[in-house]
């Protein structure tokens, strides 16, 4: 297949990360990629859209860009739609769906446009097949994306199928749980996962063994994804995607990668750590690891984040996605139900600054990481943050602070940002 234009879409302030998380898959150049708003665009081969499926870890889809064009009323829409060659990756004995979202759009309505792109594509196949496909709005065959901005209509061919971000493994989870491709975000901005450009960290901590510790773990997820990583388990190995349903689909060629991907599989050289105020949540935890292959690969305990003292006795990286406004219960050992209702202790007292306190006096030499929408929380914990990362957590606008552990106060140390 000829050359593909390829968009990844990502959270807000990930952008970087998946940059040079997709130049590490394919073995390209920056000069074969662009960094937009929310995603990367990538010049690339029907290869490399296995590849990103199976290994990206950021991305929350690959999309394979099929047109690109100018409008003004819906009957653009519908003549550029009709124009593509949709022959070429589906059958009319296929079902698609049309997903629309826009930007400034000055078209009255997102619905009638849809209609629009949905009989341009049926149309079409009529005029070269004689029959025209059928719509399936839940488990369609082939999912067409369109993006309207105030001029430009963008269409795309979806090539994951379900969002990136469900692995195949997380099954049991809390009340908020954070998607897989955020805690992977938060690992590559850390620099544990993705080298953060240093002399003596440009491939991560995790390939020089520094261990990893969520002292907040709810069902897992940063520890999973992080253990996945220390393992070189591919975040894509254990699901199924939707290019298996378009017609450029080779599955020798899928297998072949699937192979590679298994035989790269190693015994982690970093540690990984995780515990939860909730004995519930301990066991979520420990049956997603068990379904992502890293059983073995972290240690799950309860127990209360502001009493736990450090898992290793090698000082590391803590990663950590506290509660946004609710309730966290500190009753001293792990409890039989949820742990995060708010931001107040049992005892009146803010958690966050006692949590402060505890890691001071016990997790000097560590480096730690919060992510949180509260701007005032290094101030509230009494800590001079040494680095600032946006970050968006859905429609929420966060900040990923690093604070670099010490005994005693360290308002003193200057910010990064």
């Amino acid at each position: 297949m000829q050359t593909l234009h390829l968009f990844l879409p990502c959270a807000a302030g990930v952008e970087t990360f998946l940059a040079q998380e997709v130049q590490s898959i394919c073995g390209i150049t920056p000069d074969d990629l662009r960094v937009l708003r929310a995603g990367v665009m990538v010049r690339g081969n029907w290869r490399f859209v296995l590849l990103l499926n199976l290994h990206s870890r950021l991305a929350q889809r690959v999309l394979v860009e099929v047109a690109y064009a100018p409008y003004r009323q819906e009957q653009d829409l519908y003549a550029t739609a009709s124009a593509v060659a949709w022959e070429q990756w589906f059958t009319p004995k296929q079902s698609f769906k049309i997903e629309i979202t826009a930007q400034h759009s000055p078209l009255k309505s997102l619905n009638f446009a849809a209609l629009k792109i949905k009989d341009a594509v049926a149309d079409r196949f009529r005029e070269q097949t004689g029959v025209r496909p059928n719509v399936e709005t839940r488990w369609p065959d082939a999912r067409i994306y369109a993006h309207l901005t105030h001029e430009q209509l963008t269409l795309y061919i979806d090539t994951s199928g379900e969002p990136l971000f469900k692995r195949g493994w997380r099954t049991d989870k809390g009340d908020a749980p954070l998607k897989e491709t955020l805690a992977a975000a938060m690992l590559a901005a850390s620099g544990w996962s993705q080298g953060d450009g240093s002399a003596d960290n440009p491939s991560g901590w995790c390939d020089q063994g520094v261990p990893l510790y969520d002292p907040c773990c709810g069902s897992g997820t940063i520890a999973i994804e992080a253990a996945q990583i220390a393992c070189r388990i591919a975040p894509g190995v254990m699901r199924r995607f939707g290019f298996e349903k378009l017609l450029p689909f080779a599955p020798r060629e899928w297998q072949d990668l699937l192979t590679q991907a298994r035989a790269q599989q190693c015994a982690p050289r970093a540690k990984v750590f995780g515990s939860d105020v909730a004995f519930r949540m301990v066991d979520f935890a420990e049956r997603n690891a068990e379904r992502a292959g890293v059983a073995s690969a972290i240690e799950f305990r309860g127990g209360d984040a502001l009493q736990r003292l450090p898992p290793s006795e090698h000082a590391g990286v803590m990663l950590v996605n506290p509660p946004y406004g609710e309730r966290i219960e500190t009753a001293g050992v792990a409890g039989p139900s949820g742990s995060r209702e708010s931001a107040q202790t049992e005892d009146g007292g803010d958690f966050f600054a006692q949590l402060a306190t505890h890691w001071k006096k016990n997790y000097a030499g560590w480096t730690a990481w919060m992510l949180t929408p509260d701007l005032k929380l290094p101030s509230r914990m009494r800590f001079k943050e040494s680095r600032r990362v946006p970050m968006w957590n859905g429609p929420i606008e966060c900040r990923m602070f690093r604070f670099d552990l010490r005994a005693g106060s360290m308002r003193d140390k200057p910010a990064v940002k």
